[in-house]
């Protein structure tokens, strides 16, 4: 019990980066939707532009961040040669990266559709590869169990960012209707580059916050090593290609799948702000990720780790079902993050998506079997399988049903995925879980579900009573069968002992 404690207070630290920063960067999308309107499509490019890099990313990490934890918690290596070999390996490989695309902004922003605006690629180029480089730091971080720091870097790029987008955004506008002469250089339709070029600034000046983690050791590359890392990460970099494209597949080709690019950008604005409210769910799984990696690893060697997998699996699952309910009852309350009305036509997709990153977190605990056995190709396997459904139902369906289609394909693509990866997990590392529980859970989440949308109440008032009423009876299941009130930290002080 000790180390699931110490694992929720990581949590709840990296969590509170993680929501905190999230829920920041979520005052950006009402920002962005207020200014940019819909028919404009500009947010419908932030979003394409977005997902591009974000795929790059993951190709320029290539599963280097998990090679890390795994390599740096084996007995037989030093995890500073360790460092040192993934930290040179990733800087050389982003450098490359700028000197191969970097002449070739202007070609490819044609092809993308940005062919008066090469700048946006140019600006994102640099910003991905600053990341990738960035990612191994904050993965010592990690390691070194410093969650506070890590939480200080995250802050201050969200500040910074959220800061100089309403600056940029708001301010100079404003000015600029005050003071002509003065302001003669903004052009209010950049607003695109605006946003890029911050995200420049933010993202290299986050650089200096690693001087500490970037010397006082001797770099030492290790050739053997990073073959074998090599070796045990390039299956993991296939498993995030998979895990990015389910999020940025269809991003990616609207403009291919639509015949009328213009309507492909309105129409891609209106699923990037709709599915920002869905990326509550990713914030909790991304934060139990940061905690459980180091977690996993640095425990991998103790006896009756597994029974302490199985509990965390159930207390994962029992939150992201809590956190479903919350965003869906509260819905009505939430849209109101999208100031444009414009843009509430694909909060549909909401459910589903939501549905897709419970999927994904499940998906995420049970991918450690293979990787505690280095026997990665697994995970290749899996992504391969879930990248064909998540593709081939875009490119059937999106053109026919739009974004969707999309919604659907992500879930339906992690869903399969989830069931294969449990079938082939119990045969290699059987783990067993408490599935008669999580049953349970699952069942009494779904009859909430129904009972809150489908019996509708017209006073929004009421409606909200109803609904938090409905979200107390899982509160409570969750109380009496799981978590009793004298096994939360603070509450216990309250509950008189017998």
């Amino acid at each position: 019990m000790a180390e699931l404690k110490s694992l929720a207070k990581e949590t709840a630290i990296y969590g509170m980066s993680s929501i905190v920063g999230r829920f920041l960067n979520y005052l950006l999308v009402p920002l962005y939707t207020y200014v940019m309107p819909v028919e404009s499509g500009d947010y419908g490019v932030v979003t394409n532009v977005y997902a591009i890099t974000a795929l790059l990313l993951v190709f320029l990490t290539y599963g280097m961040e998990t090679g890390f934890f795994r390599f740096a918690n084996k007995k037989e290596e030093d995890p500073q040669r360790v460092y040192s070999t993934i930290l040179i390996s990733v800087a050389v490989s982003s450098v490359a990266f700028l000197l191969l695309f970097l002449p070739l902004s202007e070609p490819l922003s044609a092809y993308f559709g940005y062919a008066g605006h090469p700048e946006y690629l140019f600006m994102m180029m640099i910003v991905v590869a600053l990341d990738a480089f960035q990612s191994i730091p904050f993965a010592y971080l990690r390691y070194k169990r410093r969650p506070w720091k890590f939480m200080a870097v995250k802050m201050y790029f969200i500040f910074f960012t959220l800061a100089m987008n309403v600056l940029a955004l708001i301010g100079f506008p404003w000015l600029q209707s005050h003071f002509p002469d003065l302001m003669g250089w903004y052009h209010v339709e950049d607003r695109v580059m605006y946003i890029f070029l911050i995200n420049l600034i933010a993202t290299a000046s986050q650089t200096f916050w690693f001087i500490p983690e970037l010397h006082g050791f001797h770099y030492v590359f290790d050739v053997a090593l990073w073959k074998r890392l090599l070796t045990y990460s390039f299956p993991i970099m296939i498993l995030g290609i998979a895990g990015i494209l389910n999020q940025t597949i269809d991003k990616i080709i609207f403009p291919v799948l639509f015949h009328d690019p213009a309507e492909a950008q309105v129409q891609l604005g209106i699923y990037g702000a709709a599915a920002k409210v869905a990326m509550i769910m990713a914030m909790f799984t991304q934060a139990f990720r940061y905690a459980y990696e180091p977690f996993v690893f640095g425990r991998s060697q103790e006896k009756d780790n597994r029974q302490m997998y199985a509990r965390a699996m159930k207390f994962f699952i029992i939150f992201a079902l809590l956190g479903f309910l919350a965003v869906m009852f509260y819905l009505d309350i939430l849209k109101f993050i999208l100031p444009n009305k414009g843009y509430w036509v694909g909060l549909k997709v909401v459910p589903i998506a939501m549905a897709a990153e419970i999927f994904i977190g499940i998906y995420f605990n049970l991918s450690f079997w293979y990787k505690l056995i280095d026997e990665t190709r697994w995970g290749a396997y899996f992504s391969l399988i879930g990248l064909v459904i998540i593709v081939t139902l875009n490119v059937v369906f999106v053109p026919r049903y739009g974004y969707i289609a999309s919604a659907w394909a992500g879930f339906c693509g992690y869903a399969v995925v989830t069931v294969i990866s449990y079938v082939v997990g119990q045969k290699k590392y059987p783990i067993r879980y408490d599935l008669k529980g999580i049953g349970m859970y699952v069942g009494l989440a779904g009859i909430l579900y129904v009972a809150g949308e489908y019996i509708y109440i017209e006073d929004l008032g009421w409606r909200m009573l109803y609904r938090t009423l409905l979200l107390s009876l899982f509160v409570v299941y969750v109380i009496r069968k799981d978590l009793p009130l004298r096994d939360i930290p603070v509450i216990n002080k309250f509950i008189k002992k017998k």
